[in-house]
């Protein structure tokens, strides 16, 4: 195993890292494994703040750098690789802190030095690793198979002077970001840590928002006054190459509301047009003197590149009145802000595509309405638990013709696009069937034997795909298994006395009926869950509903809904529930069993809920 280093620094495999959080006499050491993703620095810097809460002997001077070198290098690992992150730290015997960041896909191969080629450059990594190795008494990178691992260590107490003092632009710029001190006259090592703490605050701010416009805006609101007088931002359309071709910015901000307007008039007139490739910047931008008035006549601009993932996301322009040139200090924050403002983008962008695949799917695999019948009253609850995805419940109320009804709630096992496959072959497989004249148990027979050889030919395509790629055979066992299907479908049939009603469960909760007098009974018997048995044969029940009569049909969110070690169904609770609902109209008794579905568990269900409730008039 080779490792690489910066010269004059020490070797991470120096610095033996536990696997575990723990506190013991001298300080605390933990571990932990976080997404790629833009949240991840803000994830890592929580870990720190609980586990300096529980180390008392750790100074605030220490805790600041640790939480500002940390924050820079997990946000190194996930702009330069992307991948898993995992964070190791530890509080030496001495007092000094050392923290690890590793990812799992090295940005390129590691060099030898020995051959004559430096190692890595700082510049490599990221502008923030300079301000790491100001507060860091020695850092380094570190190669191991696989991984690529960027450390720091921290002397005790903090660092009481920088390597190089800071530029007096940079200490003029940290003091505008960082919150005001306890007490005045602050010394050069604090202001110098305050742009850290301003990028570290920006990151979990941007990090937190799922709608791109609200990212724009936040930048505005963190830039102007701070860094600069006024800022705009240009947000590109996906099948855009440039990011002006837009022509109106999508924010614009200026210290003085008044000047807000005039400006965006003149930014639209001249949107930025970035050189190609996917260089960042910054690159000059013209100076709209005209529309900042005597006071703005002078001042010099700059264009950032918004780029995440390789894809040009927009542009970031900010403007400082009087000025020949932005200090290299403010640019080379500004420039570190657009990468966190440009993931912060691409995350929204990722979520908003997620977001209206999910609400498409979920379209397709429920009924548009549910069908009205001659008789009876219905009324559905529909509660998926993830907002942002496929449920694995659905449901269907639709004629069949020849004065039949028929209605189905299922649950697939798991959730998301896997579930929504299932879904979106026995719903429109369950409709065509039962419009064919199939009644019942044939219904679920067919639908059974369906999965089934659907989950033989996905298994068989993907052990051709492995063969052809020059894998091994997939083993009996090992390829796509069947996605198990739960349901209770029945057939309605309006007639002068009420509605008889035949129907079948296959692995679902049963459907309890309520007679006017608060008589609750089961309407079916249990039997084996779709997809798992091959010629598995159903059998059907058959009831008939009197005026007052109503069907309730649940899936498991009602029935297994937890508080604690209980189970809302444990000691037959649905039916005592449902029994209290003597009198009540469909309506409300959906609206009741939801509420003490919800009441039960005391928080916000785990699991999908779906109940039905038919009621004969």
């Amino acid at each position: 195993m080779g490792s690489v280093c910066h010269p004059g620094r020490m070797d991470m495999a120096a610095i033996p890292m536990q696997r575990e959080n723990e506190t013991h006499a001298r300080g605390a050491q933990g571990h932990a494994t976080l997404p790629g993703s833009p949240l991840a620095p803000g994830a890592a810097r929580a870990l720190l703040r609980t586990a300096f809460t529980d180390a008392p002997e750790i100074c605030a001077r220490l805790a600041d750098d640790a939480m500002a070198v940390v924050s820079e290098l997990v946000t190194n690992a996930v702009v330069h690789a992307g991948t898993e992150v995992e964070v190791d730290w530890r509080l030496e015997e001495s007092g000094a802190f050392v923290v690890e960041v590793r990812d799992h896909h090295p940005a390129r191969a590691p060099r030898d030095p020995s051959g004559g080629e430096a190692p890595y450059e700082i510049s490599d990594h990221g502008r923030g690793l300079r301000l790491v190795a100001t507060l860091a008494e020695s850092w380094g990178v570190t190669y191991r198979t696989g991984t690529k691992t960027v450390w720091a260590r921290l002397p005790p107490g903090g660092r009481d002077e920088p390597d190089e003092p800071a530029p007096v632009p940079a200490l003029e710029t940290a003091e505008a970001l960082a919150p005001q001190p306890q007490r005045p006259g602050a010394d050069r090592d604090w202001l110098g840590r305050g742009a850290l703490s301003f990028l570290a605050e920006a990151s979990d701010l941007l990090a937190g928002q799922l709608d791109e416009n609200l990212v724009a805006a936040l930048t505005g609101q963190l830039i102007v006054p701070r860094l600069a007088d006024w800022c705009a931002v240009w947000l590109e359309d996906e099948a855009s190459a440039r990011g002006g071709d837009g022509g109106a910015p999508a924010r614009v901000w200026h210290a003085s509301e008044s000047r807000i307007e005039e400006l965006t008039r003149a930014l639209e007139k001249d949107p930025p047009c970035p050189r190609d490739g996917l260089r960042s910047g910054p690159e000059p931008y013209p100076w709209p003197g005209d529309a900042l008035g005597p006071q703005g006549a002078d001042g010099t601009a700059l264009a950032y590149r918004l780029i995440a993932g390789g894809r040009p996301l927009g542009t970031l322009v900010i403007g400082r009145c009087g000025l020949l040139s932005f200090p290299d200090e403010v640019t080379g924050l500004v420039e570190d802000l657009s990468r966190r403002v440009a993931l912060a983008i691409g995350a929204a962008r990722q979520y908003a595509r997620q977001a209206t695949i999910s609400a498409v799917l979920q379209r397709g695999l429920l009924p548009g309405a549910v069908a009205e019948i001659p008789g009876m009253r219905s009324a559905l609850v529909y509660e998926p638990c993830d907002k942002g995805g496929p449920s694995g419940d659905f449901y269907d109320l639709f004629p069949a013709g020849d004065g039949r009804w028929c209605f189905a709630v299922g649950d697939v096992q798991g959730k998301g696009p896997e579930a929504a496959v299932v879904i979106g072959l026995a719903r429109p497989w369950l409709r065509l069937l039962a419009r064919e004249g199939y009644r019942v148990a044939d219904v679920l027979d067919r639908l059974n034997q369906l999965l089934l050889d659907d989950a033989t030919e996905a298994a068989d395509a993907a052990a051709r795909a492995l063969v052809a790629a020059g894998g091994r055979p997939v083993a009996p066992g090992d390829g796509p298994q069947t996605r198990f299907l739960s349901l209770l479908y029945g057939e309605l049939t309006p007639h002068d006395d009420g509605v008889r009603c035949t129907l079948a469960s296959a692995g679902h909760p049963l459907p309890l009926v309520l007679r006017p007098d608060g008589e609750v009974r089961t309407a079916a018997r249990p039997q084996t869950l779709l997809g798992v048995v091959e010629d598995e044969t159903y059998t059907s029940e058959t009831i008939d509903l009197r005026p007052g009569d109503s069907l309730l049909c649940v899936t498991d969110g009602v029935t297994e809904r937890r508080s604690g070690s209980r189970q809302f169904d444990d000691g037959d609770g649905l039916a005592r529930a449902l029994s209290g609902c003597t009198g009540l109209s469909a309506e409300l008794i959906a609206e009741r069993i939801r509420r003490l579905v919800h009441d039960f568990g005391g928080g916000l269900p785990e699991d999908d809920l779906a109940l039905l409730v038919l009621q004969a008039e």
